[in-house]
């Protein structure tokens, strides 16, 4: 990539960058009041922008980890670029959930319990274990094609890619068809990029519109808590995660290419919606493909650090609510409920309530009907900077899978052949 085509993508990232800005001021200005809907009317320039990336999403997922195991060589390196890629994700996500633990220790998000709860009718609910089934399949193909089936989806696609390496792999029509639609559905995505800007301004005018009035009180607290913590994360947790993975060069190579996953993240608050971006920059990186291809749709849905630190705010928040007491004893269901839970939700807006579901049913079950309305307004505040942990982590965890994969010295082999952009 040359000097110009550096300019010309940054130029656009600050585009991007200006209209989430303007589009929280005019959400400042504009707010829902009982006679208005305020700057929510702008909504659906938003949506049109994050439909039209789930429905690329869904056959890029599939394509790409299909692709990814159909073509590999060696299904001994299939087996273990997924399985140091799910480990990696479940000690990010221990160790996210252990620091919020003893951050809500210290600071507890509610001071003193509350008087009067609003009791809201939740609906029916799945049980623990018809959420745990469908965390992996679907009743048949075509729920399979929904961006609300992601692990579904990532499963089937994983043993779609074996059956196709079991039979010839990269030689037969169905492994070179996968790799050519996986290239087709990113040149797809670079089309709808275009809109994003004008897609980002509705999209944060919209958010603080309708939550800005709402940020008061011990949901001020839970924010202020928050928000900060994340961008700590940023800068310690992830250049720790860089450097273990990627050696000398790792920082400083990380924190180039990182921002513009962390701005798609932030401004449409999808994981899904960022594995476009985080592949682009893995490839910029030199990082290699059948790791991406694997590492990056999987972390969309199970690599989920910012969500961990959500569930164990939201389950202090709520114990504060009851007026009880986050104790030293709690540290390990806790712990286990915050990996899970945020493993099972699907990378999308608001994460589909899974999580709140499994925390009600397993800390709250006499108490859900008046718990899970406050677990879920929790879960839309915090939600922009979680999904940006969430999802521009995932390019960071590239770099540890690849230590494992590809040696502890692969970031150099590729800055010494100039293949690092």
């Amino acid at each position: 990539m040359d000097k110009k085509a550096v300019a010309k993508n940054y130029r656009f990232m600050a585009l991007m960058l200006a209209a989430m800005v303007a589009g929280a001021v005019v959400g400042w200005i504009w707010p829902v009041t009982d006679g208005s809907a305020g700057a929510t009317v702008l909504k659906p320039l938003g949506t049109v922008f994050i439909n039209m990336m789930f429905c690329i999403v869904v056959p890029l997922v599939f394509a790409s980890i299909a692709g990814a195991v159909a073509n590999m060589r060696s299904r001994k390196r299939a087996g273990k670029i997924m399985g140091v890629t799910v480990g990696t994700f479940v000690v990010t996500g221990a160790i996210a959930a252990v620091i919020m633990f003893f951050l809500v220790k210290l600071f507890p998000p509610v001071l003193s319990a509350w008087q009067e709860i609003p009791e809201e009718e939740m609906g029916e609910y799945a049980s623990f274990s018809t959420m745990i089934v469908n965390f992996f399949t679907a009743e048949d193909f075509v729920g399979l094609l929904s961006r609300r089936a992601m692990l579904p989806l990532i499963v089937f696609s994983i043993l779609f890619g074996f059956a196709v390496n079991l039979n010839g792999g990269a030689d037969t029509i169905v492994g070179r068809f996968l790799e050519d639609l996986t290239n087709v559905m990113l040149k797809f995505v670079k089309i709808v990029t275009y809109y994003a800007p004008v897609a980002f301004f509705a999209i944060f005018a919209d958010l603080v519109a309708s939550y800005g009035p709402q940020i008061t009180a011990s949901y001020g607290r839970a924010l202020i808590l928050y928000y900060p913590l994340c961008f700590v994360y940023i800068f310690t947790a992830w250049p720790l995660f860089a450097w273990f993975g990627g050696g000398r060069g790792a920082v400083k190579t990380m924190f180039r290419h990182i921002t513009k996953p962390a701005v798609v993240s932030l401004g449409t608050c999808s994981s899904v919606a960022t594995i476009p971006t985080n592949m682009e920059e893995a490839e910029a990186t030199g990082i290699s493909k059948d790791v991406s291809d694997m590492v990056l749709p999987l972390g969309a849905t199970m690599h989920m650090d910012g969500s961990c630190f959500s569930c164990v705010l939201k389950i202090a928040f709520v114990l504060g609510v009851f007026g009880k007491d986050l104790s030293v004893g709690m540290l390990v269901p806790v712990v286990l409920v915050a990996v899970l839970s945020s493993v099972g939700m699907s990378g999308v807006p608001g994460g589909g309530y899974i999580g709140e579901y499994i925390i009600c049913s397993i800390f709250f079950p006499d108490q859900m009907s008046m718990a899970f309305p406050i677990l879920v307004a929790i879960g839309n505040l915090v939600d922009p900077p979680a999904t940006m942990i969430n999802a521009a982590g995932d390019y960071v965890v590239s770099y540890i899978v690849s230590r494992f994969v590809d040696g502890r010295d692969w970031l150099q082999k590729q800055l010494k052949a100039g293949k690092v952009l």
